[in-house]
C-alpha cells in the first residue's frame, strides 16, 4: 500500500469532498449556463436554434463518452483518469471563458462534456474503493447523491447570480477555480491505482460513442435531423452490441446486464431522470406561461424539490440502507417519484403554488433522495472491483438517456393533445405510470444478485 493510500484511509472526509466536488462540476455543467444564454446570444448574435448548442454540445459529449471513460478508468487506473478528466474540464472551461466567438465556445463546451465523462465513472469507482461496503459506503453514497441532486438547480441559480453581477464569462471562470481546487486536493485525498491493464477496444469505443452521441442529438433536436439521428443511432448501437459480443476485451462487458442489481439500477436511473427532468422541463412552461411567474420566481419555485432530494439523501437514505436492501428503497423511491409527478395532473390554468405545485415537488424530491443513493449502490453490487468504473458509467448513461430520450417521449405524449395543459397532464400521467411499472418490475426481480 502506498503512502497516499494510507493517508486517504485516514481522510475519508477529504476523499468524499474531492469526489463530491467533481460530481458537482459535472452535474452543474448541464445547467450552469442556462441563465446566461440570453447574454451569450446577445454577445455573439445567435438565434435560439444556434444558441441551444451551448447546452447540447455539453450533454452530447458527456453521454457519448461515458462508456469510454469507464473503460479507460478500469484499464489505466481510477485516480489517473479522474485527474485527467477534471483537468480537461477545467482547461475547457478556461477556453470557453476567453472564447472570441461562438464556435470556440461550442467546442469548449463539448470538451467539457468529455472531461465530465472521464471523471464521472472514475469518481464512482473511487468512492467504492475508498469506502468499504456497509454503513460507511451507504453514508458516502448518500452524501454523494445529495450533492449531485443539489448541483443542478444550484448551478442554475449560481449561473444566474454570476451572470447578473459579473457577466456570463464569470460562470466559466468559476468552473475553472473549482476544477483547480479539486485537482489540488486529489493526490492527498484519493488512493492511487495502476489499473488492471488490457487493451482499449477502439472499434467498440467508436461504435458506442457515436451511437450514444447520435441518440442524444436526436432527443435534443427536432424534425428531419432528429429522426435521422435516431435511425443512425439505432444502427450504430446494434453494430456496437454485435461487436461487443465477439470481442475478447470489450468496452462494455455485456455480462454486466446478467446481474439483477445492475439491471434494476439501470431501470431505476432511466425512470428517475425521465420523470424528474421532465418535471423540470414542463415546470417553467406552466409557471411562466400560465401562472405568469418571472424566470427567477419559477427557478426559486423548484427549490423545494432539490431540498427534498438533498435532505432525504443526506439524512435518511444512508440509515435506511443499513436496514433495507437497495432494491426495496428503489421501489419506494420510484413510487414516490411517479406519484409526485402524477400529482401535477391536478394543475389548473390558474392554479395555486401551495395547493397544486408544491406537493408534487416535495413528494418527487423525497423519492429521488431515496432512489439515487440506492440505485448507485445497486449499480456496483455483484460487480468485480476492476469493473466498477464501467458499471458506474452504465448507470450514468441510463440517467442521461432518461434525461434526453425519456423527456423527448414525454414531449411527444404532450403533443398528442390540442390543448396545451391537457398535453402536460398526459405527459405527467405517462411518467407516473412508467415509474409505477418500473417499481413493480424491480420488486419482482430476484432477491439475490446474479454474477457476471
Amino acid at each position: 500500500m502506498t503512502s497516499t493510500e494510507v493517508r486517504s484511509r485516514h481522510r475519508p472526509g477529504l476523499a468524499l469532498g474531492v469526489l463530491a466536488g467533481a460530481l458537482a462540476l459535472d452535474v452543474s455543467g448541464l445547467g450552469v449556463l442556462n441563465a446566461a444564454l440570453p447574454s451569450v446570444g446577445a454577445r455573439f448574435d445567435l438565434d435560439d436554434t444556434t444558441l441551444q448548442w451551448v447546452m447540447i454540445a455539453y450533454a452530447v459529449t458527456f453521454a457519448g463518452f461515458l462508456l469510454v471513460g469507464g473503460r479507460l478508468a478500469d484499464v489505466f487506473g481510477h485516480r489517473r483518469v479522474f485527474e485527467f478528466g477534471v483537468a480537461l474540464f477545467a482547461v475547457a472551461a478556461l477556453a470557453g471563458a476567453v472564447a472570441p466567438d461562438a464556435w470556440v465556445l461550442f467546442g469548449a463546451r463539448a470538451v467539457q462534456g468529455v472531461g465530465a465523462a472521464l471523471s464521472g465513472p472514475a469518481a464512482l469507482a473511487l468512492l467504492a474503493e475508498v469506502f468499504p461496503a456497509g454503513p460507511a459506503r451507504n453514508r458516502a453514497l448518500s452524501v454523494y447523491a445529495a450533492v449531485g441532486a443539489a448541483s443542478f438547480s444550484g448551478g442554475v441559480l449560481l449561473g444566474g447570480v454570476l451572470t447578473q453581477l459579473l457577466g456570463w464569462r464569470s460562470v466559466l471562470w468559476f468552473s475553472v477555480v473549482v476544477g483547480a481546487a479539486v485537482l489540488a486536493m486529489t493526490r492527498a485525498g484519493l488512493p492511487g491505482s495502476t489499473g488492471r491493464g488490457g487493451r482499449l477496444d477502439l472499434p467498440g469505443a467508436f461504435l458506442g460513442t457515436i451511437g450514444l452521441t447520435l441518440l442524444v442529438v436526436g432527443a435534443s433536436t427536432s424534425g428531419a435531423l432528429a429522426w435521422g439521428s435516431f435511425c443512425a443511432a439505432v444502427l450504430f448501437l446494434l453494430l456496437f452490441v454485435v461487436h461487443e459480443r465477439r470481442t475478447a476485451d470489450p468496452v462494455l462487458p455485456l455480462g454486466l446486464f446478467r446481474i439483477t442489481s445492475v439491471r434494476a439500477a439501470s431501470l431505476a436511473a432511466f425512470l428517475q431522470y425521465t420523470a424528474s427532468v421532465g418535471m423540470l422541463f414542463f415546470a417553467p412552461l406552466y409557471l411562466q406561461g400560465m401562472l405568469e411567474y418571472s424566470p427567477l420566481e419559477s427557478g426559486l419555485a423548484l427549490v423545494p424539490m432539490s431540498a427534498g432530494v438533498f435532505l432525504t439523501a443526506n439524512f435518511v437514505t444512508g440509515r435506511l440502507l443499513a436496514k433495507y436492501t437497495p432494491r426495496t428503497l428503489m421501489v419506494v423511491g420510484l413510487v414516490l417519484i411517479g406519484g409526485g409527478t402524477a400529482l401535477w395532473m391536478s394543475t389548473p390554468h390558474q392554479g395555486s403554488y401551495l395547493l397544486h405545485v408544491l406537493p408534487g415537488l416535495v413528494i418527487s424530491g423525497i423519492g429521488q433522495g431515496l432512489n439515487f443513493p440506492s440505485m448507485t449502490s445497486a449499480a456496483l453490487t455483484g460487480v468485480e472491483p476492476e469493473r466498477h468504473a464501467v458499471a458506474g458509467a452504465v448507470n450514468v448513461v441510463t440517467q442521461q438517456i432518461g434525461a434526453s430520450v425519456g423527456v423527448a417521449v414525454m414531449v411527444l405524449v404532450a403533443a398528442t393533445s390540442d390543448d396545451e395543459l391537457t398535453g402536460y397532464h398526459l405527459a405527467y400521467l405517462a411518467a407516473g405510470i412508467g415509474c409505477a411499472l418500473g417499481a413493480v418490475v424491480i420488486a419482482m426481480a430476484g432477491r439475490r444478485p446474479s454474477t457476471a
